[in-house]
């Protein structure tokens, strides 16, 4: 199909050749051919329209490469990692428990007095032997008191210090330690909460009993305490 436009330019620019002066022709034809360039074709457009949309420049760069989905893939893996590695990073120690073992009384059907191992989750610390006493002072769960678990030892008690030279645990309670209203049973099933609980770390063979820091020979009503109790002074 004949274009009628194009063949009129054409006719146009011949009848402006021929009328134009000598050494101008150079020139019209550079004209030309400048905006016959300026004009990209109609499939370069669309190219160029699709590289506008799917290039991504690199910072610090000035040559731009297309993105493709592996790398959008990778950054979006590598963001959750950094995540998971911050979640990490910034959980509390305090969140963190372990299992002891605590000691506490239990009296059978005959009368007899009995200790009672439970297990307790403490949290994590840098003094686990005062954690654990502070968990017998603090007594018996609700659970446990339905299931006949007693702490012996006298109400209102206080951890003062707890520490360990050699093989030996020096622990040292308030006054109240020295008052037991169960007799001597009371006074002896105490100590075997104590000694029993702290026995169980594995660089404590035997406990030193001191009451407000100072070294006592007799706890009640004859009960020796003058120097370190192990489970077979019992």
């Amino acid at each position: 199909m004949i274009n009628t436009e194009t063949i009129k330019k054409n006719f146009d620019l011949f009848k402006t050749r021929l009328t134009s002066p000598a050494g101008t022709e150079g020139e019209l034809l550079d004209i030309d051919e400048v905006e016959i360039q300026k004009q990209p074709a109609a499939s370069e457009q669309t190219t160029t329209g699709t590289e506008i949309v799917t290039v991504e420049t690199s910072p610090g760069r000035n040559e731009t490469r297309p993105q493709t989905n592996e790398q959008e893939g990778q950054r979006e893996q590598t963001t959750q990692t950094g995540s998971q590695t911050q979640t990490q990073t910034q959980t509390p120690q305090s969140a963190q428990t372990r299992e002891r073992a605590v000691y506490f009384t239990q009296i059978d059907k005959d009368g007899q007095i009995l200790q009672s191992r439970v297990t307790r989750k403490i949290p994590a610390s840098e003094t686990p032997m005062q954690d654990v006493l502070n968990a017998i002072l603090a007594g018996p769960s609700a659970d446990e008191l339905n299931r006949g678990v007693l702490n012996l030892i006298p109400q209102n008690t206080r951890l003062l210090s707890a520490t360990v030279r050699g093989n030996t645990a020096y622990i040292s309670f308030s006054e109240n330690f020295m008052f037991n209203t169960f007799g001597v049973e009371g006074y002896v099933a105490q100590l075997r909460q104590i000694v029993w609980t702290v026995t169980e770390f594995s660089n404590v063979n035997d406990v030193q009993i001191l009451i407000d820091g100072r070294r006592l020979d007799y706890l009640g009503e004859g009960i020796w305490i003058g120097s370190p109790i192990n489970r077979q002074s019992f």
